[in-house]
């Protein structure tokens, strides 16, 4: 715990049996409560190497979920087991652990109710290795979605989130898409509901086992993270109402 706050980290899994023991080594236990890992229908053997390095709270998919389906069981589970803090965690190994306590004690100390970690600020993203063409496209999307929103992120599609778990009982994100667009939806439900999302900087890692999207998923990703911020602006302008903001 930090200031009696209970520390939770949820793990969306997905084929991260040869990251996941290096992911779960490095988190602190210290400081952190309880793990919760949610396998969505992987083809190897995740879930036997979460029970290897004693992860206890382990939720399996019959059937792929996708991304924001996982994240969505991922919230449920860590609100279900009286989580103060949520810290959602790629298990791939793209992002330190070691980076926890700092978002805990900024959100246990009431600064901000969410932060992200994000790859942009600092040169973390190309000094990791992020293929150019992926830094371009983000910094322009981003660029595009605060121009929209009429916020200042550095970046809205990192991985790696922490919430005060009453940001994410007070939002609606299981009305979320059940694919990568979820990341997007559930910040500008954040953002919808008044609350202010605070920053780190992240250094990240790619290589040949981290997870990543490929050139057509990413460009239907993009379509839906503007589709997502027109939503937005619609509805904080009396246009339409969106079931999301709801």
């Amino acid at each position: 715990m930090i200031l009696n706050k209970k520390i939770v980290v949820v793990l969306p899994a997905y084929n991260a049996a040869a990251t996941l023991e290096k992911t779960y080594n490095e988190i602190p236990f210290d400081i952190v409560d309880e793990v919760v890992l949610v396998d969505d229908a992987s083809r190897d053997n995740t879930i036997e190497v979460a029970r290897k390095v004693g992860i206890k709270h382990i939720v399996s998919h019959e059937k792929n979920k996708g991304y924001g389906g996982n994240q969505k069981s991922c919230y449920l589970k860590a609100l279900d087991l009286g989580a103060d803090i949520v810290i959602m965690l790629h298990p791939d190994y793209q992002y330190t652990p070691k980076l926890i306590p700092v978002m805990s004690y900024i959100i246990a100390s009431d600064l901000y109710p969410v932060v992200l970690a994000s790859r942009i600020l600092g040169n973390g993203a190309l000094n990791g290795g992020m293929p150019l063409y992926k830094y371009v496209a983000n910094r322009a999307l981003t660029f595009t979605q605060n121009l929209i929103i009429n916020q200042k992120l550095s970046e809205y599609h990192t991985g790696y989130r922490a919430f005060s778990a009453e940001v994410i009982r007070n939002i609606s994100f299981e009305e979320n898409s059940d694919d990568f667009v979820f990341d997007n939806q559930m910040l500008c439900q954040i953002f919808n509901k008044g609350y202010e999302i605070g920053e780190v900087t992240c250094p990240t890692k790619y290589f040949k086992e981290a997870s990543s999207i490929n050139f057509r998923r990413s460009v239907i990703y993009g379509l839906g993270c503007l589709k997502t911020s027109a939503k937005y602006f619609l509805h904080q302008n009396n246009i339409i109402k969106a079931r999301i903001f709801r």
